[in-house]
């Protein structure tokens, strides 16, 4: 863009520019004389062109207005209000804004001859009726605009995440049908409860399941209809259902069963190479077997004086939560087995479900569950169980599995050659 030049007048600078013909329907001026509001030249050289973009960043968002496109209509009012610094809000809630506001935004839609500019009315004035999105659309538009929440999941993590939003939303179409977000009530939302319930009574499914499907059509909606300009008319006052089962948790190994059957020469041999580290590698680290899949040379530090590793968001996996990033002290059975696999595990980087299903079923079939209920997360019971018997601080213990604590953390907790020496007193 060539560069704008001010120009004073009555002591103020100004700048003057053509209408490019791109804007021509709907701009009705071919020529723009611009106040800058300042009598400093170097101000004005600055402000001009950012006047300037914004100038055509209004322009383009009214020609997007242009469509039959219900959606695309809704987003270009959106941009340009955003274009003249304040949040596109409906109608009705205009009228609830406080006067000065409201005031304000009347103002902006008049064109420089007094008329009024539609576009500028349908923006300020929250005039553009709300695009009808229905259920299996939303579905798809989630997935743009929460798009921040979902950074850094590998494509393992975002099919695990979709497929049980896209159950929910069969489930209430199947009952209630595709009909737009708008116009769902909460009648509707009670037809699902009742639909979801009589499969809990046929213990087809758990009352927890129903309530996480329930609660998975609740957060897209809202994220879809608050970037899109809807309102949403049901209430979610007794949706769901009550609960009595105990939240499941997994029996610990015991040290006696990892070391004489886990770890008895040649247990483990029918097991890929890939999967035997990453589970010798959580006996004494209590990782995650997600974080374990993830690591690679760059995060298995062996020749520190301290050998350890590294649990950090890679761009092939996010973590469950920011505790979850720390650094892990390796010590007996697990630093040998990382001394093995010193470029971490290519083969399930970014699938770590099948990992565990590959664990999983090895040792069912091999015998090496020590009840029915144990699974390769159990390890991960095991190693917090040992730092318990070894009276290892909570700030610690927290620190190593990457779990919330309930207080602020100062510190380093003691610093990892510290932690490397309370671990490797029962190490395994």
């Amino acid at each position: 863009m060539a560069k704008i030049k001010p120009f004073l007048r009555d002591g103020v600078y100004y700048f003057r520019k053509r209408v490019p013909r791109r804007y021509s329907s709907v701009e009705a001026r071919t020529i723009i004389n611009q106040c800058l509001w300042t009598d400093s030249l170097d101000i004005a050289d600055r402000k001009a062109p950012e006047v300037w973009s914004r100038m055509i960043d209004g322009w383009e968002a009214k020609l997007r207005g242009e469509t039959s496109d219900a959606e695309e209509r809704m987003e270009a009012a959106m941009d340009l209000a955003r274009t003249r610094g304040y949040r596109y809000v409906r109608a009705d809630e205009v009228a609830r804004l406080p006067i000065d506001e409201v005031l304000k935004r009347v103002e902006s839609i008049k064109r420089p001859n007094g008329t009024i500019d539609k576009k500028e009315a349908d923006a300020a004035l929250g005039l553009v009726a709300p695009p009808e999105i229905t259920p299996n659309r939303a579905f798809e538009l989630f997935y743009e605009v929460a798009a921040d929440k979902l950074v850094g999941k590998s494509q393992d993590q975002l099919r695990r995440h979709r497929n049980p939003r896209i159950k929910a939303t069969k489930e209430f179409i199947e009952v209630c049908g595709d009909k737009p977000l708008g116009e769902i009530t909460t009648s509707d939302m009670f037809d699902l409860r009742n639909a979801l319930m009589e499969r809990v009574l046929r213990q087809e499914i758990a009352a927890d399941t129903a309530n996480k499907s329930m609660t998975y059509l609740n957060a897209m909606w809202r994220e879809v209809a608050r970037a899109k300009g809807i309102k949403l008319q049901y209430e979610n006052d007794g949706l769901m259902l009550r609960s009595n089962a105990k939240k499941k948790t997994r029996p610990p190994f015991s040290d006696k069963w990892i070391t004489e059957r886990l770890l008895a020469p040649g247990a483990l041999d029918g097991l890929n190479t890939d999967a035997r580290m990453i589970l010798l590698g959580m006996i004494n680290t209590g990782y995650r077997p997600s974080e374990g899949a993830g690591l690679d040379e760059s995060t298995i530090v062996l020749e520190a004086k301290t050998p350890h590793i590294i649990i950090k968001p890679e761009p092939w996996r996010s973590l469950k939560n920011v505790h979850s990033e720390r650094t892990i002290p390796l010590t007996g059975i697990s630093l040998e087995a990382f001394r093995e696999a010193k470029q971490g595990f290519p083969r399930y980087r970014e699938n770590s479900a099948t990992l565990s299903a590959t664990v999983n079923k090895f040792l069912e079939e091999n015998g090496l569950l020590e009840t029915p209920n144990h699974v390769m997360y159990s390890l991960r019971h095991s190693f917090e169980d040992r730092m318990l018997r070894a009276k290892i601080d909570e700030r610690i213990r927290r620190d190593m599995l990457g779990h919330t604590l309930n207080r602020e953390r100062y510190g380093d907790g003691g610093g990892i050659d510290y932690i490397a020496t309370l671990l490797k007193n029962f190490a395994l």
